[in-house]
């Protein structure tokens, strides 16, 4: 009986065995999609962006959000008055939702036009709306009775609302010049949190005082009814006495002085419209119970809506049904550009229809989906920078063959930003303005070689700084006119940094000869950072050396990012690392950042000068230029400005990142504008072009499985041949029994 049974086994097993294999080879060579593609067939074949995301979003209410990850979503759904002209070098406003730029008028004390040479006390900005703007499909819009259909939502109806997309109405309306007004409100109510409450207070006339009284006033309701946070705040029943809505589509902002920069704020997304009824929507207690609020599903007019939000799996954007007639730009191409880059001008936007953000949490599986074609476009991490670029003649960067043999092409630019290294000025070791402190941190900053570091840790993806001025903002000098003549000098037609025998130099006639005390002991230097994590080690550690090289001991003090925060607000960190992106195309933005009025010691750490730079004739020049509009003029002063603190030295000047970023062939339209945050809608996928590749790159290997099926087949054989001796020799033992 034991043996029949392992003769049945042995039949069992390579029948099945054969069966299981041959089942399996004839579905996989049916197979019509790919194996590893991670979409349906008829998504990778439509007008669909596929990218990702590796930081959820943390605020997607405009007024709140300064954060560039949000900023990607934000910008696409949101539309301020302006926006930056997609093509156009140098930065360039125009009207997004306006006729045409807002009207300016220059008033006297007295808010009368001036007359007679009278100085500017307010500039008053008229904006008129374009008509026929309408709002994406939503909830909060949809009407019964002259009353929000969906404006007080019971437990019944909250049962099946999980998101918007739940709500079995979707209404509109026109954007009014009202709904910016309102947006401007919400700055100034203080527990909304605004980043730029605190500097526009300074420039809008009444929103300090309407601030003031509103905050005041929710607050009173909050005390009186805990409950209140989750009800409805009516801002329409108060006045900013500098903003009115004029008509319809008209509304004023008056200015104190004369602060032409004001324009850049108004391409940004603190300015773009709330429609009173969004936010009426969304304060109800069972939305917010659900996480179901503006702070996650913005309402806007731009290209796209979003129309999922889980961040902890997948964003995705569709094509706003309602959006207005805007067109592809068919002029103001960059000198250098691309002529490509108009094969689309005039056609009507947004020229794809909907974007998936997946979230990608390490680089690795990013960049093996991108090579697959599964990502339309990619950075380029550490990891993977050698097999995406070459390093070629003269330090430019090229793609590889691999790349170029995939038809992948490559944009890089130098971001409008700077990295720095800052000292405290208030310290009285590092900081101070006489000329044995200069030479200290002079000698420091020819010491710390952000050459070396852009080249071992960037991949040469930076540019050494001169100043406090990145390239592309007006004021910013290449080549020989704009060298630091105490960190670098001019040799072969390049900056070379000074040598390590000048900074011994400059060092000992600060009074540390070979970095030592006067009592011998090497000089001790803190440096503060929020990084503690194993990336930041190796950082950390030459730090370490390009101090020790001086003989001077750092010493590091990590810290988390908040506690961080607050030594640097507070005056407490002696050097740290920050950095800075431009919020406008403006010198202004970045020379700020060295203001004595913005230092953090003069402003209970509310200023954003975290050196605590203080130089008199720095800040008279900067009074000075930051009411005027750019001109010859301006950019000298703007010169001497850099000059004074390129000879102070308050910062290590760092470097100013180079953006890398990859795209396939089938993705069109691909341009660097770093100020502009809403330039979906310009992007265009040949869909039949990437499916046909995708094909191609990811087609299956069969061989290994067929290896495997013919080592199995060859192991089963045996027993089957086994088995069917077995069975012939039972069969004629049966006969000879009959």
């Amino acid at each position: 009986m034991v043996k029949s049974r392992w003769m049945s086994s042995a039949k069992t097993t390579a029948g099945l065995t054969v069966f299981v294999l041959s089942a399996t080879l004839f579905s996989l060579a049916g197979c019509q999609g790919l194996w590893n593609q991670p979409y349906s067939n008829a998504q990778i074949q439509s007008s669909i962006l596929f990218s990702s995301f590796s930081e959820p979003p943390k605020h997607l209410d405009p007024v709140v959000s300064y954060s560039s990850n949000e900023w990607a979503i934000l910008g696409q759904i949101y539309e301020p008055p302006l926006q930056y002209h997609y093509l156009k070098r140098p930065y360039t406003l125009e009207p997004l939702t306006l006729q045409r730029l807002p009207e300016v008028r220059y008033l006297n004390s007295a808010g009368q036009m001036l007359q007679n040479g009278e100085a500017v006390a307010y500039s008053e900005y008229v904006l008129t709306l374009k008509p026929n703007i309408h709002y994406q499909p939503h909830p909060a819009f949809v009407m019964q009775g002259g009353e929000l259909k969906y404006g007080n939502l019971g437990a019944a109806q909250l049962q099946s609302i999980q998101s918007i997309a739940d709500f079995k109405e979707q209404g509109t309306r026109e954007l009014m010049a009202a709904d910016y007004v309102y947006a401007i409100k919400r700055m100034g109510l203080r527990q909304n949190h605004s980043p730029i409450l605190d500097t526009m207070q300074q420039y809008i006339v009444g929103l300090s005082d309407f601030s003031a009284r509103v905050s005041q006033a929710y607050a009173d309701k909050i005390k009186a009814n805990p409950d209140a946070k989750a009800q409805f705040f009516d801002l329409r029943n108060y006045a900013i006495s500098g903003v009115k809505v004029i008509d319809k589509y008209r509304f004023s902002i008056r200015i104190k002085g004369d602060y032409p920069q004001f324009l850049y704020w108004l391409s940004m997304n603190f300015f773009a419209p709330i429609p009173w009824e969004a936010e009426r929507f969304y304060k109800q207690p069972g939305l917010m119970a659900k996480n179901i609020t503006l702070d996650t599903s913005p309402v806007g007019t731009g290209p796209y809506y979003l129309a999922e939000n889980n961040p902890n799996k997948r964003m995705r954007l569709l094509a706003n049904p309602n959006f207005h007639e805007e067109f592809y730009p068919a002029d103001g191409l960059a000198e250098g550009a691309d002529p490509a880059l108009l094969q689309d001008a005039g056609k009507k936007l947004p020229l794809i229809q909907e974007v998936v953000y997946t979230l990608e949490k390490e680089s690795v599986p990013l960049w093996n989906k991108f090579l697959q074609g599964y990502y339309d476009a990619s950075g380029v991490s550490s990891d993977s920078f050698d097999q995406a670029v070459s390093i070629g003649a003269g330090g430019a960067m090229q793609l590889t063959q691999e790349m170029r043999d995939k038809g992948i092409g490559f944009l890089t630019t130098v971001q409008p930003t700077i990295m720095y290294l800052g000292f405290n000025m208030a310290d009285p070791v590092v900081g101070g303005y006489g000329e044995q402190q200069r030479k200290l941190r002079q000698a420091l900053s020819i010491a710390v070689n952000y050459d070396e570091y852009i080249t071992i840790f960037l991949n040469g993806r930076g540019v050494a700084a001169q100043g406090p001025i990145p390239p592309g903002i007006s004021g910013y000098q290449s080549g020989q006119a704009g060298l630091n003549p105490y960190t670098f000098e001019w040799q072969n037609g390049r900056a070379q940094r000074k040598s390590l025998k000048e900074a011994k130099r400059l060092l000992a006639q600060a009074g540390y000869p070979e970095g030592r005390l006067p009592d011998g002991s090497p000089l001790t230097l803190y440096f503060d950072t929020p990084a503690t994590g194993p990336d930041s080690k190796a950082q950390l550690n030459w730090y370490r050396k390009q101090f020790a090289k001086l003989g001077i001991e750092l010493v590091i003090r990590a810290t988390d990012y908040n506690r961080f925060q607050d030594k640097v607000r507070g005056a407490k960190a002696q050097m740290f690392v920050w950095g800075w992106n431009a919020d406008y195309p403006d010198p202004e933005n970045f020379l700020f950042l060295l203001y004595g009025g913005n230092a953090a010691i003069h402003t209970n750490g509310a200023g954003i000068n975290s050196a605590n730079y203080d130089n008199p004739e720095f800040n008279r020049l900067f009074e000075q230029i930051k009411t005027m509009a750019d001109s010859p003029e301006r950019r000298e002063l703007i010169a001497q400005m850099v000059a004074i603190a390129q000879r102070d030295a308050p910062w290590v000047w760092g470097f100013y990142p180079q953006s890398l970023a990859l795209y396939h062939g089938w993705y069109h339209n691909v341009w660097a504008n770093p100020l502009a945050n809403n330039t979906l809608k310009y992007k265009r996928i040949d869909a039949a072009q990437r499916a046909k590749l995708q094909q191609q790159w990811n087609q299956p290997v069969i061989w290994p499985l067929l290896l495997m099926f013919s080592v199995i087949a060859l192991a089963v054989y045996p027993l089957y041949r086994a088995y069917r001796a077995r069975q012939t020799v039972r069969l004629v033992a049966t006969e000879e029994r009959l």
